[in-house]
């Protein structure tokens, strides 16, 4: 019996499929009141004074709250504790929140909000991150050097400089000097939102003893506990947070969101259950999106294509707050000299605060954007030497035992397998046969490839409860949005425990139920829970088995667990069920439980060459090879076709993988050729999806996902994490095909038709 490598149906498919899923969006509690948030309008601003007098007056208000009544709480945030529950000196961007109201209803909300007053007095603003980092540039944050702050986070003082990080690996002017050819090339990429279809919610009440109760739209029901206790200081066993199904995550809600404001809110209103849900036009205008960046690349090569040395800078965009980003300046920096050898690197990584609106995690943290400028020099450097551009890949790309750009060994990655079977499924050989026909239609090919780290050092933990009739329930904190995760959980269950995978089910994310997990982020789930899961069951299994051994007078590893029955090797006629076993143990009825705790170490780098320690437990890889159709007349991009190989280590479930891979692949087209955030002095000008594009089912192209396996020793029964290496690639590769279409190379982000057209303009190419 095995449950591995099957691809079974998802757990929570019929609930799904037929409406009966509630999720965060759907819950009510008798008395429950609806918050509403008064924003800022203006992008950078002192508050001079907040009238609340006629909002507490509108029938059905219970209450008003202002940032100076809640100031004693202090401030929070990931990486640096720089933001406060509401605006109580100054705005930093608009929509920074300044009052909050609970009333009855919305509609009784609203009309509150309608009628406060605020008195600013305008600062200077400053939008364009490289004008931030200038000295003498107006301060978004004059006390930065005051906050706290973890050590991911280093901040330069009197900047807006919230962290600059730093990789130097051998001598980069030594191996400048020793190429034969050196390419420089500046790229930007823009803001996107996460376009979750479920807005962010939380709701907060307190109960009858006194306890904190909080339901929230989180992946970290762990991190939110965390959060709210120290923000509020209480401790964490008088605080419970459970996150129902989320529709939808991507990285976005992460960390303290909506909660802040309604457990204040909930605290002045008599303890009653408060409901603080965004609109749709918050989720565009309030934290986070994915950083805008500014990537310059230096790139110093052998004619043979060898890469020698590489030099990179990158600014990224965080907002007015910095939220996650310190940590996807690190991670994204550190892996941006991308999957390759090179022996000679220097990265600085630069993290801004700008007058905008917060950005923070999206799916790829951090690696979108490098790799949208690595891999598109990639192609540059093999035109100029006259090199196919899949064979430089080829030629430089890490494999077994070698040393990466970023001073990292590598070990258990098929990049290489990716990169040949992507290619001999495309044709890739025949890419110089396609050729515009008589109409103004032209096609072409392009590739890329990538890697990505996870988070290092983190822990999860799981419980196994065997119950009375022989089912298994897994009792973890892996929020389910989507991804899968409960599918894949519940057959590794199965697989360690010896039970059918029907017989599985799990419970998830509630702090007063489910054991400690980091996060469902970082593609870490299948690795870390997975493996937090695979303990649990071989603990409850084993203590089966010692109950079995009485019984049938063998030892363990004389016993067999196989679809729910206990039967020694050489007798399974005489097998009995885990139900009966538990039976005749415990006098008619009782439980096993099991529990186990992954934990991984490293990531603790050298501050000024981030050198000297694992920085990640495993490294995803994955190749894609797009193909496209440009019209020369409008500068119009169709993806026809994209494949996508992905190193997974084993997949648990090859239709979930190739989903993911599906799911990507949507997600980095609507990045490379649709989506972007417009600002105009800090506003947001497409806050809805009638103005702000993402891909639909008719924008979708031919998808083919190939599942390159390699086991992986540390991951369960092989398997690594395959989420968001499905979408950090995608752009670079379409870009590609787009100068192999046309010959024009676009550099910023997305690759709209104007900006093609009038590519095609400048090099006397339009038609």
């Amino acid at each position: 019996m095995t449950t591995i490598g099957e691809s079974l149906q998802r757990v929570d498919i019929l609930d799904k499929v037929q409406g009966k899923t509630v999720f965060g969006a759907d819950l009510s509690f008798p008395g429950i009141l609806y918050a509403r948030a008064l924003r800022s309008n203006f992008p950078h601003a002192k508050i001079l004074h907040v009238d609340v007098e006629r909002a507490k007056r509108i029938s059905g208000v219970v209450t008003v709250v202002t940032g100076q009544e809640v100031a004693q709480y202090g401030l929070f945030g990931m990486t640096i504790k720089d933001q406060p529950i509401l605006a109580v000196d100054k705005v930093r961007y608009i929509g920074d929140p300044i009052a909050a109201v609970a009333a009855i209803d919305e509609e009784a909300a609203e009309e509150a909000l309608s009628l406060i007053r605020v008195e600013y007095k305008e600062l200077p603003s400053i939008f364009d991150p490289v004008e931030s980092m200038k000295p003498h540039s107006p301060l978004i944050h004059e006390n930065m050097m005051d906050y706290e702050h973890t050590p991911v986070a280093i901040p330069l003082a009197g900047t807006n400089i919230c962290s600059h990080f730093r990789l130097l690996a051998g001598d980069v002017e030594e191996g400048f000097s020793s190429s034969d050819e050196v390419f420089e090339d500046t790229f930007t990429t823009q803001a996107q939102s996460n376009c979750c279809m479920e807005p962010r919610m939380s709701i907060a009440m307190i109960d009858s003893s006194g306890r904190l109760m909080v339901w929230s739209s989180t992946q970290s029901v762990y991190a939110v506990l965390r959060g709210l206790s120290e923000l509020f200081k209480i401790p964490q066993n008088k605080i419970r947070v459970v996150a129902p199904p989320l529709g939808g995550g991507f990285g976005t809600k992460l960390y303290l969101k909506a909660e802040p404001v309604a457990v204040v809110l909930s605290q002045r209103s008599g303890g009653r259950p408060v409901k603080f849900q965004w609109t749709r036009e918050e989720e565009f205008t309030v934290p986070t999106m994915r950083h805008p960046s500014i990537i310059h690349l230096r790139t110093g090569v052998k004619r043979d294509g060898t890469l020698i040395a590489r030099e990179v800078k990158i600014i990224w965009d965080t907002g007015a707050y910095a939220e996650t980003g310190p940590l996807v300046c690190r991670n994204g920096s550190f892996s941006s000299p991308g999957p390759y050898k090179i022996p000679h690197v220097k990265v600085d990584g630069y993290c801004v605060y700008t007058n905008k609106i917060v950005s923070g995690a999206m799916r790829g943290f951090g690696l979108n954007q490098p790799m949208f400028a690595i891999e598109s020099q990639m192609d540059i450097i093999a035109e100029r030497l006259g090199i196919d551009p899949m064979e430089i890949r080829l030629k430089n790309a890490v494999e077994e035992g070698s040393i990466s750009g970023s001073n990292q060994k590598i070990t258990h990655t098929a990049l290489k397998r990716c990169i040949l079977e992507a290619a001999r499924v495309s044709n890739w050989s025949d890419r110089q046969s396609l050729k515009a026909g008589q109409s103004s239609i032209a096609r072409g090919k392009g590739i890329a490839i990538m890697h990505k780290g996870t988070i290092t050092p983190s822990c999860s933990s799981a419980l196994a409860r065997v119950n009375g009739d022989g089912t298994l329930t897994l009792l973890c904190s892996t929020s389910e949005m989507g991804q899968g995760a409960h599918t894949v959980l519940s057959q590794i269950g199965a697989e360690t425990l010896g039970v059918p995978f029907d017989s599985v089910n799990v419970i998830s994310s509630d702090t007063d139920i489910t054991p400690y997990d980091r996060s469902t982020t970082s593609s870490r789930s299948t690795f870390h829970m997975g493996n937090a899961v695979r303990l649990a069951s071989l603990d409850a299994k084993n203590d089966l088995l010692q109950i079995a051994s009485e019984y049938f007078e063998a030892s363990l590893d004389e016993l067999v667990v196989e679809k729910g029955i206990v039967y020694p090797k050489d007798r399974p006629s005489d097998g009995l069920s885990i139900e009966q076993l538990i039976k005749k143990h415990f006098g008619g009825a009782g439980t096993i439980l099991g529990k186990g705790t992954f934990l991984t170490h490293g990531g603790n780098l050298d501050p000024n060459t981030a050198l000297g320690d694992v920085f990640s437990v495993f490294w995803m890889y994955a190749c894609v090879i797009a193909e496209v159709e440009v019209d020369m007349e409008t500068g119009t991009v169709k993806v026809l076709e994209v494949i996508s190989a992905n190193d997974v280590g084993k997949a648990i479930n090859p239709i979930n993988c190739e989903q993911q891979i599906e799911g990507g692949v949507l997600m980095g087209l609507g990045y490379a050729l649709l989506e972007e955030l417009l600002f105009e002095k800090g506003k947001v000008l497409n806050d809805n999806f009638t103005d702000y594009k993402i891909p639909t089912l008719t924008e979708a192209p031919r998808v083919i996902p190939l599942l390159i396996e390699k086991p992986h020793p540390d991951g369960p029964f092989g398997a690594k994490g395959i989420a968001e290496e499905t979408v950090v690639a995608i752009a670079p590769a379409i870009a590609n095909a787009v100068y192999h279409a046309t010959g024009v190379r676009v550099k910023t982000l997305p690759i709209t038709p104007e900006k093609v057209l009038r590519g095609l303009k400048e090099e006397g190419l339009a038609r």
